[in-house]
């Protein structure tokens, strides 16, 4: 599992927040080393209309100038994000802390730190190539490097008014539900990319096997699937992972199995070596991540409705909204095929068993968490019901309508329950029920 691969890195680069800033510093640092270069070479050979738009002044003026841009561009970025950190942490408390992550991997936020930074670092750079007339030489002053800095501070300055903009959209909860439900939709289209009427994934029939265990623990982040094949197309075994995306592995535990294909038996020394290789297309990660978890969207947006609900919080319109966007994930899904599937060699033979969750075992994720939290509130209640009817109304294929008729009755007949165990009054009560009888009676 310790390998490495592109993706997993980019994944990885993608919710940091120092790559592109340090990015920018190094930039900085070169240009303000040919900057200065630059201008020793094309001094006094510039156009006049050219150089009448350069800075003009002398040595200490460009000495000030540039002290002053690096002192405050420092100081507004420390506190710009001083604040930011502050703000999230307040959100991630009422909301989720996993909603933290969509602020990390925001492009806009890496950008603004990386021009404020590269802005510091340049007119620290230009500033040591300052010089004032001595015994030792001439003066020189680095009009373009100088002019540069300025249109750096003035994009800085512009910067700070968009993100502050920007910031103030992010942080509300709407935005990041939106951002969830983009990245999740997204995240289940790669995943679950076969359309029409099919039939759940369905566990290998096999029997024994090997097992492979995991090296160590951590959530399983995403799963190699052409150097998974590779491997076992190479070893002549058949490999089935038994966890999904998303689990949380622990050192030793089986995590799969694997058989040989071929009329040679496995041993002990050949069967670690095939263990490791296969367990090496595994990634393991400290977070669950999007990148190949189905259900890692639709736990965030259940996290954010929980905490509206409770009574530190009792925001239910909050909790309304993330049930529009789980309804909305989950409706995507009720025509696509969902659940395991299997990857085959380059002649068609099967080689590596996935096991993802189905369509159905995702509604019972959404639902056991509503039983339990969303019948105390007679709007969230109404909207469990309204994400059931829509569910129903959103499976247009008839095998899709005859493979959901059964489990989508036993979510009815809890929600039935619910009501009746609910604390709300007996007319809400009675509503609730005539509601859940229409989706029954298919209107």
């Amino acid at each position: 599992m310790s390998r490495v691969d592109g993706q997993s890195v980019r994944e990885s680069l993608r919710t940091q927040l120092w790559p592109i800033p340090l990015a920018a510093v190094v930039l900085a640092l070169v240009f303000g080393q040919f900057l200065p270069f630059l201008d020793e070479r094309l001094d006094d050979s510039l156009p006049e209309t050219v150089s009448g738009l350069l800075f003009g002044g002398g040595p200490e003026a460009a000495r000030s100038l540039l002290e002053t841009i690096a002192s405050s561009t420092i100081t507004v970025t420390s506190l710009t994000f001083s604040l930011t950190v502050v703000t999230l942490q307040l959100a991630s408390s009422q909301f989720s802390p996993r909603l933290l992550r969509t602020f990390t991997r925001d492009r806009f936020v890496h950008n603004t730190l990386a021009l404020f930074l590269a802005t510091f670092v340049f007119s620290l750079t230009v500033l040591r190539s300052i010089r004032v007339e001595s015994s030792a030489g001439a003066s020189f002053v680095p009009e373009i490097a100088v002019t540069t800095a300025f249109m750096l501070t003035i994009a800085s300055v512009v910067g700070l008014v968009l993100f502050l903009a920007h910031l103030a959209r992010q942080i509300r909860v709407e935005t990041m539900l939106r951002d969830v439900h983009r990245e999740t939709s997204r995240t289940l289209e790669r995943i679950y990319r076969d359309q029409g009427s099919h039939p759940e994934g369905s566990a290998l029939q096999r029997t024994g096997g090997i097992p492979l265990r995991a090296p160590r623990s951590g959530f399983l982040t995403r799963v190699d699937e052409e150097a998974l094949t590779a491997s076992a197309t190479r070893q002549s075994v058949l490999v089935s992972v038994d966890v999904a995306p998303g689990t949380s592995l622990v050192k030793g535990i089986p995590v799969g199995r694997m058989w040989s294909t071929s009329d040679a038996p496995i041993d002990e020394e050949r069967s670690a070596e095939i263990a490791e290789e296969v367990l090496g297309a595994l990634r393991t990660g400290f977070e669950r991540t999007s990148s190949q978890d189905p259900s890692f969207g639709l736990q965030q947006l259940l996290d954010v409705t929980d905490k509206a609900l409770s009574p530190g919080v009792n925001d239910p319109t909050t909790a309304v909204h993330a049930l529009g966007h789980i309804s909305a994930i989950l409706c995507s899904l009720t025509d696509r095929s969902t659940g395991s599937r299997t990857l085959r060699d380059d002649e068609g033979a099967a080689r590596v068993h996935l096991v993802l969750p189905t369509f159905i075992e995702l509604v019972e994720l959404v639902m056991d968490q509503l039983i339990t939290y969303a019948f105390t509130d007679p709007r969230t209640a109404g909207r469990t019901i309204a994400m059931l009817s829509e569910i129903t109304a959103s499976a247009t294929d008839a095998g899709s309508l005859a493979r959901l008729a059964a489990p989508l009755r036993l979510q009815l007949g809890r929600v039935r329950t619910a009501i009746g165990k609910s604390p709300l009054d007996a007319a809400i009560q009675q509503n609730l029920t005539e509601k859940l009888a229409r989706i029954r009676a298919g209107e």
